[in-house]
Order: C-alpha cells, then structure tokens, then sequence
C-alpha cells in the first residue's frame, strides 16, 4: 500500500478528454466514410479481408461465416453482427446503387425482412469490388498495423471507382452526421472527365453532367433548390416520390399502380400505413389494398372506388404516407482524417487528386521494378557475351561465396546480378534464349522510359487518369434509375394531370361529375340525343359547363356566396352516371344550392365578374376580390328578397352585355355603365321584366368577333342572329324581342354567343343529351321563332345549353369523332 501512487484528476477535465478521444474514435474509425474510397472502416476491411481469402468475383463463393470471422480475426475487432449486418448492406441491391458484394441466398428484402444466418448464406466481391482494389499490392495506399500490430492493413483502398458519390454514405457520429445519396456512375464519370480538362469549372457547370441522385429504387427526385444548395454548400434536401400509374380495370373502375418507391422506405411498412389511412377514414376512395410483388419488381396495386379519382387519391397517399418522403443531403466525409462538409467539386477534386496520388505511387512501383529487372537482365547480357570466362570462374571457384566473389571483382557486377548469374540455367547458354534475354532487356529500357516519361510529365498522368474513368464507365455506366422532375414549390397535382376539356354536369338535386367531351359524339341537327347523366327519381340534369382540369371551378350559390375547387378535384364519371352530392365536395349551408360556375386560372387585377340576377340585377365586382377562397366560401353579392343568380362571366372593363328573359326579350349595354362595386353590395338594375312572371333566363358577355346570338327555346327550337341586330341602349330598358315564344316554341331558356367553329351541347329534363354544330343553325333576323334542334317527347323540355369554344381541344376531338 506504500508503494501506491493517488494522482489526483479533475473529474471535469477527465470526461472531458475521455469523451474527445471517444467521440474522435467513432468519427475517424467507425460512422464516417473516407473521401478518397467512400468508405468506413469496417466496409475496407470486408473488402480487403474478401481479397485476401481470395473470394474474387471469378472464384466460387465462400460461406459468410468464413468471411466475417476472417475479417473480425484479423483487422475488426468488434462483434460478429456489426461485420455480417455491413457485409448484408453491400450485397442488397435496394441498399446500393452497386453493390460491392455478390450474396448467394437470403440476404433480406425491401420489406424489411432480416438476412439469414450468415451460417446459411455464402458470399464473394462483386467484379466492381475488385476495382476498388485494384493496384493495392503496389505501394499504391499506406498500411497500418491491425489492432494486434500482427498483420497490416490499408488505411484506404486505391479505387478506380469514385465510390463516395456513386454509392453514397450514411453515417451518425458524434456532434455530426453524413447522408451522402447515391449517383448514377455515368453521370459522375463524365463530371470527372470534365474536371479533369478544365479543373476551373464551377459547380453549376459540373450540373450539367450530375443531374441529381440516382436511387436505387429509382423513384422521382424533385426539388432542384435543395439539390443546388446541397452541391454548392454540402448541405440540402429534396423530396422523392415513388412512381405511380393509373390502370384502367373491369367496371370502369380504375386503380393506381406503385411500381418505384422512395430510397430506404418498407415497403411493408407502406403498405400497412395505407390500410390503416383506410380504415380511419383518412383517405377515401380506395377499395382494395395489395401486393403483386415479385422477382421483376414492385408492384403494389391500389383499387379504387367508382367515383374516386384517382390524382388526388394519390396526392393524399403521397401527403400522408412515405410514399414521399424528404432526404436531408449532408456532403460530410473525413479529408486527411479530418470531418469536413464538401460542396460537389471538392469532393471531385479530392477523388481525382487522390487517382493522381495513386498513379503516381504505381508508376514509381512499376519503374522500380523495370529497373531491377533490367539490371539483372544487363548482368546475363554481359555474361552470356563472356559464357566461357563466366564458366571458368565459376568452376575454379571451391564456393558459392568465392565464385560471386571472383564475377563481381572481374566484370564489376552487383551482388544481385552475380547472384542472378549463378541462379542461371544452362538452357539459357542456347541461342534462342540468347536473344530472348536481349529482347526483353531492350523492352524494360523502354518500359524504363515510358514510365520515367509518366512522372516528369503531369499532363500524362492526368490523361492516364482520364483513360481509366472513361474504361470504368465504358463497362459500369448505365442508364439513370431515379428521374429528376420540377421544383418541389411548383409540382402540385396538376402536374400529374392532362390539361384537358371537361364536360361538367349538375343535377337539379345537386349532384356533379365531370366526363371528357370526346365522349360525346356530335350528332346532326334534328337528332333524338343519347342517354345523358343518369338520373333518379324527379331529378334531372339543370345545368352543364365546359371548363379545363387545370382551371379553378368557381360555385356561385342561391344565397350569393361562392366557392372554389379544382375542375380534377371533381369525381370523373361515365355518361350514364348522375355523380357526386356537390353537398359533399362544397361546405354549403342547409338549403344554399348552387346557381352559377366560372372558371378561372388566375385571379388578375385588370378582370372584372359581372353577375346577373334573376330580377333583372346586374354588378360588377374586380375578380381581385375573389382570390383568397375559404373552405366554407365568401359572399359574392347581397341578393335582395326573392332573387336568384342566373349568369356570371368574366370582363375586361369594357364589354357589352346582354341580358335575355323568360318571355323572349334581350337588352344590350355596355358595362361601363356599371360601377366597380365591393363584394357586399347589391348591384344595379340591368333590365325592365315584362310582367311578374317575366325573370331573367341567361347573360350574355360579347367577346368574340364575327360571333351571332343563339337563342334556345324549351321546346327543342333555337336560331341565330346576328350581334348588331342588337341595339346597345342604357341598362334598364325593357329590350327588344329576340325570339317569338308561341306556344309551340315555349319559353326562352337560354341566349348565347357563339361563332361557326363551335359546338353546341343541349341536355333535357329527362337527361338525354345531344352535341351538334353551330354551323349547322341557320341564322335569322332577331324577330323570329327559328329551327327546330333537338325532338323532345312531349312531356319533355330544353333543361340547359351550353357550347365548346372553338381551340386545338375541341378541333382534336371533332376529328376523332368524324
């Protein structure tokens, strides 16, 4: 006890350094990938202890437990499952974008599922593996001893491969982290090749080679703001999305197919989290969960319900499952032992120094063996000139020693050539041998030379550099897996949609659904129509609009509020379908029905939304006001006692308006005459009605030249006339007679523009529905009944009129059609 020394030690200072030296150990040795290999410790070694078993891509494979304990034995002294769960990660082909290891049996899959007992499965380097050892037996790397100090081992391996960036690298350490996403190997060899020309290129510039990450499981990448400040600081993310298509499937149904998903998501888990959304209620519309998975590739298929739609069903798996998920880049590798955040060219640059470090090394290697082969191939050249004065020294010498000895002093050779000499077989006194050693001696000196050549001249060295990243991509490069798409800020769900005409159709009751136009066939004047929207009971369809996916469908309603959806965010429904309850897509108040639509793409400053009363009001409100909907709507004009909305359209400001009633009558103002009035107002009188039963049946807004006046009768009759047979007056007046309500005719319903080139689409009470050309309607002078249009039964009547404008869609499907 006497002897015992007691140091004392500040227990902060203490933890302090105890905890330094740990967090030091688990960042150079452990969590953090080389910049130079892209890999950690323990991925070298399985490497290296695979080359030095001997269990090359081209050998047969060898049981994995030989190979860990092999690795574990010799140069990683830490737990069996830490080496196996490595060597696992660099044979799944989910995991790694190339992978390092070829396994033979169940080395898990992308659900999760665990490997086997590496007593089960066996293993070898994959023939990509072998390049990044290749040249290692050197000089090329720096050797260190094992945690024994019996064995060596490389601090890094002289890859051919810039495998940091192809196959990224994902590691915690302490205080920092690294989350390096795979590259396609294409991609980042023809940045290097680039580099390696012109080492001043920018980042933005070595962009145009590296499009993004290339995942694995491919999927779709998108965020380009997030990927620039990854490569430009070493720092980003971007969002991966997994890829889906739309089938259609029996009963008209259609079902959405996943055939990507994002990088290191369960598949499993994915799956299980989309039945659970179901079961909640969270996400409508899915009928049918399952896993068609195989040996080719994903496949998860997802039914849905008739009246889904299938883009936002999707966008909300998207919202709350991983089928999308975020990948936070951190570009963190150790340079020179040392943690540092590289931006894109850094870690190029330090990939194409490091290959310039290695050739070198290889080159003075091979010079120093050329040389000391040459040497000795000088010494035979000269004794094979002196064989019989060689031969007498040899034999009169009484030792091995002393005859080295006697050439040495005689011809002046080295130890090592005398040696050589007296090495030497009696076949090579031959003449074919003769000139064998002088040939091979004459192409060491200029092997001699080459190489020499290689280290004096750096140019040399950068285009052999150059010639072994194009050879790598010539025989690994393939085609990108991971597609890059827009901005994470601008890919919304329209991005998954076409832009294309919908026919949108509403029930008296209040049910909507939308069906492409081609789905009509234009029929000649005079037709009986064909089966429409379904309809049950006394419902029938009252109103049908024309509008794009794309656009915003604006709801006008019988109280004078107005909603907003997406024309895609309405249910997609075959022709004989009535549809959706509209109460279930809008929040409507208990009795507010639906009166007027708009559809509109953006909310300008210079347009105005002129709206019609059935009383014969009419206001003009900026369609500025409108451009911040709320769920549960905002008012769009103080209706008074008794009054409805019938029409309500778009304006420049300066356009002349007609306003039609019940009783055949129209007024034409300018708007000008209206002024700009808030939300919340009432409006101004536009038109005197005839009697009380007299209303306001359809607006009209003149926009396009060269157009005429149609006006549809409830009996199936309409005309056309022409716009200047319209007299502009004051708003006001009662108007002039524009069609002859006879009782045959019956009452107007509805009045509108519309040129040659349009299409006309007219829907009954019953629901038939026919589409015809305007060009096929005569037209008249503004006095008069008109043509038939359409037969209706007797006990039948016109419900709503509505027209395809003239554009490259409308043209598109009429030439189907015909």
């Amino acid at each position: 006890m006497t002897n015992q020394r007691i140091i004392p030690v500040n227990i902060e200072d203490e933890l302090k350094e105890s905890y330094i030296d740990y967090s030091m150990s688990v960042i150079v040795s452990r969590a953090l990938p080389d910049v130079r290999d892209g890999l950690k410790p323990v991925h070298r070694r399985i490497l290296f202890g695979m080359n030095e078993l001997g269990v090359q891509y081209n050998r047969s494979y060898k049981k994995s437990a030989r190979i860990v304990g092999e690795v574990m034995g010799k140069y990683h002294p830490h737990g069996d499952s830490s080496v196996y769960d490595a060597m696992v990660r660099l044979a799944q082909s989910f995991a790694m974008r190339y992978t390092l290891v070829d396994g033979q049996g169940n080395f898990g899959s992308v659900d999760g599922d665990n490997a086997a007992a590496m007593r089960y499965t066996e293993a070898r380097m994959t023939r990509l593996a072998g390049e990044l050892l290749v040249d290692i037996d050197k000089e090329t790397v720096d050797f260190r001893p094992n945690f024994d100090e019996t064995l060596q081992e490389p601090i890094v391996l002289p890859t051919q491969i810039p495998n940091l960036l192809v196959n990224g690298a994902s590691g915690i350490a302490v205080g920092m982290a690294t989350n390096i996403p795979p590259h396609n190997m294409a991609e980042i060899c023809n940045a290097l090749t680039a580099l390696v020309d012109n080492p001043d290129l920018e980042i933005q510039d070595l962009m145009r080679f590296i499009k993004g990450p290339d995942f694995p499981t491919g999927g779709l990448v998108f965020g380009s703001a997030g990927l620039k400040s990854a490569y430009l600081t070493g720092r980003g993310k971007v969002q991966i999305r997994a890829r889906a298509s739309t089938e259609q499937i029996r009963g008209g149904r259609e079902q959405i197919v996943i055939t990507e998903i994002p990088y290191q998501v369960n598949k499993s888990n994915v799956m299980e989290k989309i039945a659970d959304l179901v079961r909640d209620k969270v996400i409508d519309g899915i009928s049918d969960l399952r896993d068609e998975s195989d040996k080719d590739g994903i496949r998860i298929v997802i039914e849905l319900k008739r009246d889904a739609i299938p883009e936002v069903v999707l966008n909300n798996l998207y919202k709350h499952t991983q089928l999308q998920t975020t990948f936070g880049i951190i570009l963190l590798a150790l340079v020179n032992g040392i943690p540092k955040v590289l931006n894109l060219k850094q870690i190029l640059a330090h990939f194409i120094e490091f290959r310039h470090d290695v050739v070198v090394k290889r080159t003075r290697y091979d010079l120093n063996k050329a040389e000391e082969a040459a040497h000795i191939l000088e010494g035979l050249k000269i004794a094979l000139d002196n064989i019989d004065e060689v031969i007498k020294i040899i034999r009169a010498a009484s030792s091995v020693n002393e005859a080295r000895e006697n050439l040495i002093a005689r011809f002046s050779f080295s130890e090592k050539q005398a040696q050589a000499i007296l090495d030497m077989r009696l076949q090579k006194l031959t003449g074919l041998e003769r000139d064998k050693i002088v040939q091979e001696y004459l192409e060491k000196l200029k092997l001699i030379e080459k190489l020499n050549f290689i280290l004096e001249n750096k140019s040399k060295r950068m285009e052999i550099i150059k010639e072994e990243i194009e050879d790598i991509k010539s025989r690994y490069g393939d085609p990108r897996r991971t597609e890059m798409i827009a901005d994470s800020d601008d890919f919304t769900i329209e991005d998954m949609i076409a832009d294309e005409e919908m026919v949108i159709t509403i029930t008296h009751n209040g049910f909507i659904k939308r069906s492409p136009v081609s789905a009509y066939r234009s029929q000649n004047r005079g037709g009986v129509g064909k089966r429409g929207a379904g309809t049950r009971d006394e419902d029938f369809v009252e109103n049908l609009f024309i509008a794009s996916t794309h656009e915003y469908m604006m709801f006008f309603t019988s109280l004078g509020r107005v909603y907003w959806l997406k024309v895609h965010q309405i249910p997609q429904a075959g022709r004989a379908s009535r549809g959706r309850a509209i109460v279930n897509l809008l929040e409507c108040e208990k009795g507010e029905n639906v009166r007027a639509f708009l559809n509109v793409r953006e909310f300008s400053e210079d347009r105005f939304v002129i709206m019609a009363t059935r009383k014969g009001v009419i206001k003009k409100t900026a369609l500025s006001a409108f451009s911040h909907p709320r769920r549960t709507g905002i008012l769009a004009i103080k209706l008074r006692e008794d009054d409805d909305l019938v029409g309500v359209d778009i304006t420049n400001g300066e356009q002349d308006i007609i306003l039609g009633t019940l009783e055949g009558k129209a007024i034409r103002f300018n708007e000008k005459h209206i002024r700009d009035m808030g939300r919340n107002a009432s409006g101004v009188r536009g038109v005197t009605l005839a009697n009380k039963q007299d209303r306001v049946v359809d607006m009209v807004v003149v926009k396009r030249e060269g157009a005429s006046v149609l006006a549809v009768s409830e009996r199936g009759f309409g005309k056309r006339s022409e716009i200047v047979d319209y007299r502009v007056t004051n708003r006001g007046g009662k108007g002039v007679i524009t069609l002859k309500t006879l009782s045959k005719i019956g009452k107007m319903v509805a009045l509108k523009e519309v040129v040659d080139t349009d299409d006309l689409m007219l829907i009954t009470v019953q629901g038939l529905l026919i589409r015809m050309h305007v060009r096929d309607i005569s037209v008249y002078s503004r006095n008069t009944q008109g043509v038939r249009l359409i037969n209706l039964k007797p006990d039948d009547k016109i419900s709503s009129v509505a027209y395809l404008k003239e554009d490259e869609e409308a043209e598109e499907v009429e030439s189907i059609e015909e």
